[in-house]
């Protein structure tokens, strides 16, 4: 069975090989001992910690083999993102000149450095293990993230917003950041993004271009690629567009990938999750496939389980298997989301 569950200090080695595996652009995994564990301690007590509004918080769980007790994936939300560290974002604008004395208009579109995502809860850090890439795990893992989120809403920022991985190649270099490395920062891709996920962030304050930056001056390598997204974050895109997020006019620093928001109890996954009270048994035949979780925090829990959902009833069937899985007895309520 696979079962999401909160990280823990004893996930450390698992924690590290999958920040090695997951490669150049995922910021929030950088490979680096200290940070790691500094990230579990901070998880380990935003988990435990009683709250009167979202501030700097950070919730990332794994994805567990309970058969073989392997972790292999990670997902993860923060709460308010910029409390702490600075948070920047390009924001795609436009600027118009129009001249009545020769008859001319043109609009040209800039990028201005802001913090205007201060506060946002974001979706980050998913990550799941090639050979497991299989049977929906991936969009379980993703998903289960908004069963969180709607049991747990008042822990979080009143927008959501997802950061997607922009073009770089196979060694990490991002045609959009080689202009900006050229011009103003001076240190290579790899180097900023890994500075970035130390949060060791003074650098981009002391060396961005401070005015807005004219699109049309940018190498056109560099142009065509604001606003796209990897590759291999096509289908966490299409999954979260699917959730009702869209992109308004945020991009990467660095690799001018699109940030999508959406408001927390607008997303599709959030209003469609039910409650349901729990009677342990077999399961029905009619069953089809969930996402469950219990409503604990601490001790939260989520995985896939087959289930036969009425629309006129609040309850629900669990077998002895997925109830142990959940943490969850007899009476107690599960949330679920159809897969």
């Amino acid at each position: 069975m696979l079962v999401i569950r909160p990280i823990r200090s004893t996930d450390f080695d698992a924690l590290y090989q999958i920040a090695e595996e997951s490669g150049h652009g995922f910021t929030s995994l950088p490979v680096n001992a200290d940070l790691l564990r500094s990230k579990i301690a901070r998880v380990e007590a935003s988990f435990t910690k009683q709250i009167d509004k979202p501030f700097d918080e950070g919730y990332l769980m794994v994805l567990e083999d309970t058969e073989t007790g392997e972790v292999v994936g990670t997902c993860g939300l923060e709460a308010a993102v910029g409390m702490e560290d600075a948070f920047y974002h390009y924001r795609l604008g436009t600027e118009v000149y129009y001249s009545e004395q020769i008859g001319v208009r043109n609009e040209v579109e800039t990028l201005t450095l802001c913090h205007d995502y201060t506060g946002a809860a974001e979706l980050c850090t998913l990550f799941l293990r090639s050979s497991y890439r299989k049977n929906n795990n991936g969009r379980m893992l993703s998903r289960s993230r908004f069963l969180f989120l709607a049991q747990h809403a008042e822990r979080f920022g009143e927008t959501v917003i997802a950061e997607m991985r922009g073009e770089s190649d196979a060694e990490g270099n991002s045609p959009f950041y080689g202009w900006l490395q050229e011009h103003f920062i001076g240190i290579d891709f790899v180097q900023a993004d890994y500075l970035s996920g130390l949060s060791q962030k003074a650098f981009m304050a002391e060396m961005m271009p401070k005015n807005a930056v004219y699109v049309c001056l940018l190498p056109k390598e560099a142009q065509k690629v604001i606003g796209e997204v990897h590759t291999n974050t096509r289908p966490a895109l299409n999954l979260l567009q699917a959730e009702g997020f869209r992109c308004r006019g945020y991009v990467d620093i660095f690799d001018a990938g699109p940030t999508v928001e959406c408001q927390l109890h607008d997303i599709r996954s959030v209003r469609e999750s039910r409650l349901l009270t729990v009677s342990i048994g077999e399961t029905p035949s009619d069953a089809t496939s969930y996402i469950a979780s219990n409503t604990q925090l601490a001790n939260y829990r989520a995985a896939a389980a087959n289930l036969a959902v009425a629309e006129d009833s609040d309850n629900v069937i669990l077998d002895a298997e997925t109830a142990a899985g959940l943490l969850v007895s007899e009476g107690e309520q599960i949330r679920v989301l159809p897969m």
